[in-house]
Formats: C-alpha cells, sequence, structure tokens
C-alpha cells in the first residue's frame, strides 16, 4: 500500500541531509539550466515561489527571470480555511502566513490559470510527473483547471527539485495535478508536451 505520509517523511530526510554547499550549487546549476530554455521570455508571466529553508534557493531563478524582462508573480494564500492561492506581483511588504511561509503582502491580483510558467514547490516526484507536496493541496486546487481541459494549452508546469526528490512512482489523487517540466541539479526532464 503506498502510503504518502511515509513516502513525504523520507524524502524530506533526503533533501535535509543535503549540505549547504550541495543547496547552493543545485540552485545554480538549476537556474544555468532553465537559462538555456525559451520560458523566460521578456513579458511572460512567471510564477515563483519563495522558497523555505529546506527547498531549492529560488533566488538565483528570480534573479534570473527579472534580468530577462519577465512580469513576476508570487504565491499567496488566499483562504488557509478554502486552501485556496492566488498570484501576486512583489511589492515592498514582506510578511510571513500563519503556515510560517514569506508572501509579499499584496492582494492577490491572478488566478493560475493567468500564468505562463509555474515554478512548483514539491517534495517528490516521479518519472511520469507526478508530483508530492506538503499535503495542504493548494496547487493542487489552484491549478484544477487543468483536469478538466480536453487540450493541454498551459500554464507550463515546472517542478524544481534536488535529484533526491526522485522516487520511483507516486500513486496520484485524483485532485493532483501532474508536472509538464521537472529540473533538477542534473537537467532537465520533460512528462508531457513543452520544450526548452
Amino acid at each position: 500500500m503506498f502510503d504518502r505520509q511515509i513516502l513525504r517523511k523520507a524524502l524530506r530526510t533526503a533533501r535535509a541531509g543535503l549540505s549547504a554547499a550541495e543547496r547552493a550549487r543545485s540552485s545554480r546549476l538549476i537556474a544555468r539550466w532553465i537559462a538555456g530554455t525559451h520560458w523566460l521570455a521578456p513579458g511572460r508571466r512567471v510564477a515563483i515561489f519563495m522558497s523555505m529553508p529546506e527547498e531549492i534557493d529560488t533566488a538565483p531563478l528570480i534573479e534570473l527571470a527579472h534580468r530577462r524582462g519577465c512580469e513576476l508573480f508570487f504565491p499567496r494564500i488566499e483562504s488557509l480555511r478554502q486552501r485556496r492561492l492566488g498570484f501576486t506581483p512583489p511589492d515592498a511588504n514582506l510578511l510571513r502566513n500563519r503556515l510560517g511561509i514569506v508572501e509579499f503582502g499584496g492582494a492577490a491580483r491572478k488566478a493560475a490559470a493567468a500564468m505562463q510558467i509555474i515554478f512548483v514547490p514539491l517534495v517528490g516526484f516521479d518519472r511520469r510527473g507526478n508530483r508530492l507536496g506538503m499535503g495542504a493541496g493548494f496547487y493542487d486546487r489552484a491549478l484544477a483547471f487543468r483536469r478538466r481541459r480536453q487540450h493541454w494549452r498551459g500554464p507550463v508546469l515546472i517542478g524544481i527539485a534536488h535529484s533526491c526528490q526522485q522516487t520511483s512512482t507516486i500513486e496520484p489523487l485524483n485532485t493532483d495535478v501532474p508536472l509538464d517540466v521537472i529540473v533538477t541539479e542534473r537537467g532537465i526532464g520533460f512528462f508531457r508536451g513543452e520544450k526548452a
């Protein structure tokens, strides 16, 4: 039987075991892989999360997207009770929400469907593009419209992670929205349709 909690704990333990130097190296390499793609084109609406301490450091990626002239948005929890997530442009007001996640203080102004690229945080992923998050389902709810489409039209969902976060199989729930792409320090993996 597939136990998501046991797998989540094992993957978080593997990720936490990486040294500060390994984390920094992975973050730089991921930004370098992404720099070689067409994803961060000028004016493109790009959502990027601000990383928690054990996650891939997104600062190099944010800097790259800014230099390339992307229109940046960051996730903001609109309703903790309803597990609703929106995306807001950066502003001067940084705050820490009730879950301990750093967010910009402005009102969430865009839905996920308005983004062209979304860099998605994750705890684990498998070779089919299934993603294991922290378990609250914020991203899956925000991206639920993707499950209802007969023809894929974006946004492109790109997971960024350390290679040690890959597992053989994640049994998806009916509510899970799979990734289109994964980027680790080892390179880029494509799951459905999108190319670099």
